[in-house]
C-alpha cells in the first residue's frame, strides 16, 4: 500500500531516470536544502515517488518507489543529511511539462511551484493523480495555438 507520494527533482545530465532504470535500485542523496531534507527524511517504505527532470527538460518522466527510508547519508559525516534507497516503478507515457503543471488547479498552493528551487516536493493524492492522468493523454498540448 503506498502511503506517501513525492515528486523528486533531478538533473538529468548527473542522474536521470535513465540511469534509475540502468541501475535497478539507486540512493538518493545530495539534497542539502532544510525543507528538502525534511521532507526527506518523511519519506518511508513504500512510497511512492514522480521523478521531475529539471534544466533543460522541466518535466516529470517516470515513477519510482522508496525501498529504504531515510538514513544518514553514508558518504557524509553530518548526521542532518539524509538519503533514500529508491528503485524505479515505470516511465509515464510521455513526460507532462512544468508549463502544464502551471495549469492543473491542485497546484496552485503546492510548494513544487512556490518554491522552485525544493527538491523533495510532498504530493496530495490529486496532484499524484492530476499528473499521471495528463501523462496519460494521446499527446501532449501544442505551444502556442490548437
Amino acid at each position: 500500500m503506498i502511503r506517501g507520494m513525492w515528486l523528486l527533482k533531478t538533473e538529468p545530465g548527473t542522474y536521470g531516470y535513465d540511469d534509475l532504470e540502468r541501475e535497478g535500485r539507486a540512493t538518493w542523496d545530495g539534497v542539502s536544502n532544510p525543507a528538502a531534507l525534511k521532507n526527506l527524511r518523511a519519506m518511508k517504505e513504500g512510497d511512492a515517488a514522480l521523478i521531475y527532470h529539471t534544466g533543460d527538460e522541466k518535466a516529470v518522466v517516470g515513477t519510482a518507489l522508496v525501498v529504504r527510508a531515510a538514513y544518514p547519508d553514508p558518504k557524509l559525516k553530518d548526521p542532518r543529511r539524509v538519503v533514500v534507497d529508491l528503485t524505479p516503478a515505470g516511465r509515464l507515457a510521455r513526460p507532462v511539462s512544468l508549463a502544464e503543471m502551471l495549469e492543473i488547479a491542485a497546484f496552485a498552493d503546492s510548494p513544487l511551484l512556490r518554491q522552485g528551487r525544493l527538491s523533495v516536493v510532498p504530493l496530495t493524492k490529486e496532484q499524484w493523480n492530476a499528473l499521471t492522468r495528463k501523462a496519460e493523454a494521446s499527446e501532449a498540448p501544442r505551444k502556442g495555438g490548437r
